[in-house]
């Protein structure tokens, strides 16, 4: 209970300390939004409807900077994150329509991502010098160390060329209906094929790497050694006495990856033209829309801090050891 109490105090001074910078490094960039976005109209605009765009889109840039940081608070913890300047609707209607884009392709390609290169680097090191051990880690390993949005670029350049009617962009077809549907599904998946290929061959590769070296180091530990004297059959040794042992380090690293989910992949949505989270941060940042950017920035950093949390309850739960103090 004490262990829990201490974590979920370290989750709460964290949420804070992530709020403030939330508030803090948007009004640290130059200019200003409202200025930038009427900027189209060239002048052409009088005091009074300026004031009123402001209201409307609740940027009090008159108000003290402690008077905004209370009433941004109150605004986050109440759900009213404001209207965006990019999109013109409200910032919780435009993340509610990205996040499950970006949950579909970066989460399934990260979960994939994680099993497969766990249990090729459970393999490689259990049968360490054979083939698989010999090929697949340094050929992932190398692939791992390219940008992903290359190898999205040279994915598109080759479908281009010999499938032309493949879809290289977007989400789902222009002109078709959402909806929970074959057809639709389908096009749904062939569109996030090639982004989500482009992701998973450059993060499988350090999944291989971290999780066969810690598997080789705890193959030479005495009770490995002993369950071999024992008789116990090679592949209970393998996955009860080694691969679980191996794998605790790693729920740390999964998890802060879960959490990074939620930013999306922010290179491979723009070059993809897939509106995900990493799409519309783009946009935000570059358009200096504090309510979008400040609202997804809190949603990548509370899905971080979960994970992280889900993370240590996880492994105190599968070792103990991690609850006893020093």
């Amino acid at each position: 209970m004490r262990y829990a109490l201490h974590r979920l105090g370290f989750f709460a001074v964290t949420l804070w300390a992530c709020l403030t910078l939330n508030f803090v490094l948007p009004r640290m960039m130059p200019g200003n939004p409202i200025l930038d976005m009427m900027a189209k109209y060239k002048g052409h605009v009088t005091v009074q409807a300026l004031q009123a765009i402001e209201v409307a889109f609740g940027i009090d840039t008159h108000a003290s900077l402690f008077a905004q940081y209370w009433q941004y608070l109150g605004n986050t913890f109440t759900g009213n994150f404001g209207i965006s300047l990019t999109q013109s609707e409200p910032v919780s209607q435009v993340i509610a329509g990205a996040v499950w884009w970006t949950v579909g392709l970066i989460g399934v390609t990260t979960v994939l991502g994680f099993i497969l290169g766990t249990l090729i680097g459970i393999v490689g090191a259990w049968r360490r010098g054979g083939w698989l051990d010999g090929l697949l880690p340094p050929v992932f390993v190398v692939l791992s160390s390219i940008p992903f949005f290359w190898i999205g670029m040279l994915r598109i350049l080759a479908v281009s060329k010999f499938m032309p009617t493949f879809p290289t962009s977007g989400a789902y077809a222009y002109g078709a209906t959402p909806g929970l549907n074959w057809p639709f599904i389908a096009d749904v998946l062939q569109h996030a094929l090639l982004p989500g290929l482009a992701i998973l061959i450059t993060s499988i590769g350090g999944w291989i790497l971290v999780m066969r070296n810690t598997m080789v180091t705890v193959l030479a530990e005495d009770y490995v050694r002993m369950a071999r004297a024992k008789g116990i059959p090679g592949w209970r040794i393998m996955l009860d006495y080694a691969a679980r042992n191996a794998m605790l380090p790693n729920l740390s690293g999964f998890a802060m990856s879960l959490g990074f989910v939620l930013s999306g992949a922010i290179l491979v949505e723009y070059l993809f033209n897939y509106q995900g989270v990493g799409y519309y941060l783009l946009l935000g940042v570059v358009n200096q829309d504090y309510a979008l950017v400040q609202a997804l920035f809190l949603l990548i950093t509370v899905g971080v801090l979960v994970a992280l949390l889900a993370a240590d309850v996880l492994t105190a739960i599968i070792d103990p050891r991690t609850r006893t103090g020093a």
